[in-house]
């Protein structure tokens, strides 16, 4: 699903306009966005939560010529589904 299917899809279950979904979409987006950035956690009860945790540092192999190559520390967003998504996916 897309994030214009994402739209219809809510659209005509909450009995909303497209142009509302959307902004609400994208105000949720941004603010998860700038949250994350700020190293912070966003946890909606039941459906998950997103948060930032570090990676290390580790050696990796070009798969094509099999060389090793450094791969840097960095920071990824991690998504850890909730009980209510865990729970429906069989």
């Amino acid at each position: 699903m897309n994030k214009a299917e994402l739209i219809d899809a809510i659209s005509s279950d909450a009995k909303m306009t497209k142009t509302d979904v959307k902004k609400a979409i994208d105000s949720f987006l941004t603010v998860t966005t700038k949250t994350l950035k700020k190293s912070d956690r966003v946890a909606l009860v039941g459906f998950g939560s997103f948060s930032v945790v570090k990676r290390k540092a580790r050696i990796g192999r070009n798969p094509q010529t099999g060389k090793e190559l450094k791969i840097p520390a960095k920071k990824v967003v991690r998504f850890k589904p909730g009980s209510e998504i865990t729970g429906t996916i069989k």
